[in-house]
């Protein structure tokens, strides 16, 4: 009997360590949930990792908005491609509608003559010279109306083909109204994700983010030495221009006169110089003859990333004039503050 007790008061012991070691474990679990679970969470990110991530970020955005850029430019021209092709056919339309009623008149006139046997009407005819003049008369306008019958079917023809031509480039511009909205959708997604980040740091933080260039505004001196060292006045006038939009707040798919974006920048420019540019930095790069970097005058174009994602206008001394991101607005900054990725002189 005593054997038989013993293991039970055991066992009752046992239980009682293990139920009190269970409290004590899981009064330590709760502690460390209550008082030390920001000790397991992910670190902070750095002031600089937030800056090199807000940039990452604008560098992706920018990719996508050049190629927002370029399937606009192609939608633009594709809307106005059916909007030619729909006035077209409506002129043709108006010029079919009224072979169509001159043909229904002369239809109406020969039901109202009953149709004769030309045999017939001159048998009965009380003039038989008369007849036979206004005979030759019915002829030539048979052959007019043959004429006329036929340039009511080229006018058929030509308008089916443009209301067929018309309806591919519906079928286009709905494509690429559809491209244009996911890239819409990346370029705010990209921006919204580095504005989130942004927000994390102090005004301090966030200012550096937007101000790691020159922060001394150049004055009319370093306008006209730029402006006097290009190489032609459309150079000459493309950078002054640049130079009069210092400050002027970026916008993605901007092209002026208030804000831009960096291929938008380099457009205006240059229109205002007299000279039409592509639109996007990889059409751009191609829009004159390639320079390298050691031969760099004021005017050209500079490109960066590898991707030709971004685009300034050198302004000499290392520096150009280039709308950053939505953090900077167009200012002057040095051509080493990207992955240099060429140079255009715009010819």
């Amino acid at each position: 009997m005593g054997a038989h007790r013993r293991p039970r008061q055991r066992a009752t012991g046992g239980g009682r360590v293990r139920t009190a070691a269970t409290i004590t474990l899981a009064g330590a679990a709760t502690a460390t949930g209550l008082g030390g679970g920001t000790g397991h969470a992910d670190p902070q990110p750095t002031a600089a990792q937030v800056r090199a991530k807000v940039d990452k970020l604008y560098q992706e955005a920018e990719v996508a908005t050049e190629k927002y850029n370029g399937v606009k430019e192609k939608a633009d021209a594709a809307e106005q491609r059916l909007e030619d092709l729909r006035d077209e056919a409506a002129r043709k339309e108006d010029r079919l509608n009224s072979a169509r009623e001159a043909l229904g008149s002369v239809a109406a006139a020969q039901y109202r003559s009953g149709g004769l046997d030309p045999a017939l009407q001159l048998a009965l005819s009380s003039d038989p010279d008369r007849y036979l003049d206004g005979a030759a008369f019915a002829e030539r306008a048979g052959s007019r109306q043959r004429a006329e019958v036929g340039r009511v079917r080229k006018e058929l023809r030509e308008v089916e083909q443009l209301r067929g031509a018309a309806r591919v480039e519906v079928s286009s511009l709905k494509s690429r109204r559809a491209e244009l909205k996911r890239h819409r959708e990346t370029v705010t997604g990209k921006l919204e994700s580095a504005r989130r980040l942004l927000s994390r740091l102090t005004a301090e933080e966030r200012a550096d983010v937007g101000d790691r260039a020159s922060r001394s505004a150049p004055g009319p001196r370093e306008s006209l030495s730029a402006s006097a060292q290009a190489p032609d006045s459309r150079a000459a006038a493309a950078v002054a221009y640049a130079y009069q939009k210092l400050g002027s707040p970026y916008v993605w798919g901007a092209t002026g006169p208030n804000a831009f974006d960096c291929s938008g920048l380099t457009q205006a420019a240059y229109r205002a110089a007299g000279v039409s540019l592509p639109r996007t930095t990889y059409a751009q790069i191609d829009a004159g003859r390639r320079v390298p970097r050691s031969e760099l005058l004021p005017g050209d174009l500079v490109f960066f990333y590898s991707g030709i994602s971004h685009v300034g206008i050198y302004v000499g001394n290392g520096q150009m004039i280039h709308a950053p991101n939505p953090s900077a607005p167009v200012r002057v900054a040095p051509v080493d503050e990207m992955p240099f990725a060429g140079a255009t002189r715009v010819v």
